[in-house]
């Protein structure tokens, strides 16, 4: 099992699909899952592997999806008594066999791209200094070529000094790269423009580029012009405001009216009706004991 999750997540990392992996870190008897056991949770909220039994895996879910949205890992303890720890998001387990694990999640996020067009010596000294900061360069060689599809931030710089400065502007532009920046004098800038917005390009688009491309450090040199525009592109990533990922919309959740536990209408496989009314359960056992006495948990 865990050859074929890491397989999975060098699969997705390969991509560029963001996911989670979870890893039991700790557990008390009872519980079904096991120190090492692990689980891969992606985007979409699919559930990969093994962390416990209907109980853990509707928060591990859950955690994992806001792991995604903020970047930040997580330890999440499960346990019928849970106690506040720093560090540590105590939740209750409302399994019934009473043990107790502790899950530590890690987002997995796509590096962030960055969009080369042109083969100039800044362009070069772009591609070094983007891989030495983690960046997945990318060189754009031919504008009219559509870019293979990859999740990440996208970030896009024309570095073209005059051969296709106009088509590879467009491009990156249809790509809808988080920053653009064209290095190029504002004259040579203002040509663009013209004949982009003549041929039918929104101005609202050519508005968002960065021209001339990076802060003004004084740079003469191709590597102090590439660092400038590195500058520029950390500056807008820092403050960014909102998720790192578009968050997808809550999923329904209904009580459990047995154990308390929220689960996911759309998935639920146990499910019971009574009184015209449709109830949702973890596991099965849970669906038994209601069926068995459905008052008593309703007058609970």
């Amino acid at each position: 099992m865990r050859a074929e999750l890491l397989e999975l997540a060098a699969d997705l990392s390969r991509r560029g699909e963001p996911f989670v992996l979870a890893m039991v870190v700790r557990r008390e008897a009872y519980s079904s899952a096991q120190q090492g056991d692990m689980a891969v949770i992606t985007a979409d909220g699919q559930y990969h592997g093994w962390l416990g039994g209907n109980c853990t895996q509707p928060t591990v879910k859950r955690e994992a999806r806001a792991a995604l949205l903020d970047g930040k890992p997580r330890f999440v303890s499960l346990s019928p008594d849970p106690e506040p720890r720093p560090g540590v998001i105590a939740l209750p387990m409302t399994c019934h066999s009473g043990g107790s694990v502790d899950i530590y999640l890690e987002p997995m996020l796509p590096a962030p791209r960055l969009l080369l067009y042109g083969q100039s010596p800044c362009a070069r000294a772009l591609a070094r200094l983007g891989e030495v900061m983690g960046y997945a360069v990318e060189p754009v060689t031919d504008p009219a070529s559509p870019l293979p599809p990859r999740g990440g931030r996208a970030f896009a710089v024309i570095a073209t000094m005059g051969e296709n400065d106009e088509d590879s502007l467009a491009a990156a532009l249809a790509a809808q790269a988080e920053y653009v920046g064209v290095v190029a004098s504002r004259k040579r800038f203002a040509e663009m423009r013209d004949a982009l917005l003549a041929s039918g390009v929104a101005a609202q688009a050519l508005d968002r580029v960065h021209n001339p491309a990076g802060l003004d450090i004084g740079a003469r040199l191709p590597e102090e012009v590439a660092l400038s525009i590195f500058a520029e592109i950390v500056q807008l990533r820092r403050a960014a405001a909102g998720p790192l990922l578009v968050p997808e919309p809550e999923p329904a959740t209904e009580t459990d009216p047995v154990c308390g536990m929220k689960v996911e209408v759309a998935t639920a496989r146990h499910r019971a009706t009574h009184q015209g009314r449709e109830y949702f359960f973890c596991n099965p056992r849970c669906r038994e004991k209601f069926l068995a006495d459905p008052l008593r948990f309703l007058a609970a």
